[in-house]
């Protein structure tokens, strides 16, 4: 049995190449839900969506997100009605008193869909009107992501880190800024002077997550804080990774992240921005897969490949060296 932490593009990647090494029947993924946010009323699960589509085979490769070959009829009316009408584009947060009445899964990052910032296809938006109509009915959010799990035909168990809200907050000079605001909207480009998990230290691991966690578990290429972090943040987490096998998978070249703003983020939150600065992201692992380029040392059993995934050969290959790796502190 063998757990993954999952969030951003660097594990649903990885887990292209996972039958290679583990049987789906016995995989489970854990998915981060701190880049949830609420937009023009509706949840967006942008991790556990990426898990979705990619498991019943409709995901977009090119972008990593949405569904391949949708339309963007709505949210390009969208556009066209707020033109019309004179209303302001781009992030628009909802007022401070609505971030906090309601549905409760939607605090601290409720947005306006005015001019919606982020673009949403259609069919990707019937899942999430499905989704928002659930949680409205009193479904957890476990109990709709097993649904869409189910109906989209996931070999694999797929669990979100938490029912409660948690939202990942940048703090940037500009003021602060939801994830998605700071790397849709902004492009990852405001300095970031912290970074928090709002919420996460009221919020309990959903249900299976903890037993989950009696496996081993691989932690893949995704972004150390705000792929990763979040969970990282919940009470019991941490505590349930120094308990178990752990094994990690570089998201850098040495000092390069393959995308995204791990580098920016991991110095914000004062670890190295490098493979080397994984120790202080996951003092719990047991072992590291690093490319086989990085001289990067833990003190720990260490298995170098080719790390880049660029299709799902690359995957298997770095899934065979996790498996390695796991023989090696088991």
């Amino acid at each position: 049995m063998v757990t993954f932490l999952s969030g951003g593009t660097g594990t649903p990647k990885l887990l292209d190449g996972a039958a290679a090494a583990f049987s789906p029947d016995d995989t489970t993924v854990i998915a981060n839900t701190g880049d949830d946010i609420e937009l023009g009323g509706l949840v967006i699960c942008p991790d556990i969506d990426t898990l979705v589509f990619q498991g019943g085979g409709l995901l977009d490769r090119e972008r990593w997100w949405g569904i391949k070959g949708d339309t963007t009829r709505t949210h390009d009316a969208l556009y066209d009605i707020a033109n019309a009408v004179g209303l302001q584009g781009g992030p628009q947060y909802l007022p401070d008193e609505r971030q906090t009445e309601g549905r409760e899964i939607a605090r601290w990052r409720r947005f306006s869909g005015v001019a919606e910032f982020m673009e949403i296809g259609d069919r990707d938006r019937a899942v999430h009107v499905t989704r928002t109509s659930l949680l409205d009915r009193g479904e957890t959010l476990a109990e709709v992501t097993e649904r869409l799990a189910s109906g989209f035909g996931l070999a694999i168990d797929l669990l979100p880190m938490t029912n409660d809200p948690v939202a990942s907050l940048i703090h940037t000079p500009q003021g602060m800024m939801h994830f998605q605001e700071f790397w849709v909207a902004h492009g990852g480009e405001p300095t970031v002077e912290n970074v928090e998990f709002r919420g996460s230290s009221r919020a309990e691991p959903a249900p299976g997550v903890l037993e989950a966690l009696d496996d081993t578990v691989v932690i893949g290429p995704s972004n150390p804080v705000t792929s990763i972090g979040p969970m990282l943040s919940i009470p019991g987490f941490g505590a349930a990774l120094n308990d178990t096998t752990v094994v990690a998978v570089s998201p850098f070249l040495g000092d390069e992240a393959f995308s995204g703003p791990a580098g920016k983020l991991m110095e914000a939150v004062n670890a190295e921005p490098s493979t080397e600065g994984l120790a202080t992201a996951y003092p719990f692992a047991d072992a590291f897969v690093v490319d086989e380029g990085d001289d990067a040392e833990f003190g720990k059993p260490v298995e170098r490949t080719d790390i880049r995934i660029d299709d799902r050969q690359d995957a298997g290959r770095v899934c065979k060296a996790v498996a390695l790796a796991i023989e090696a502190v088991e």
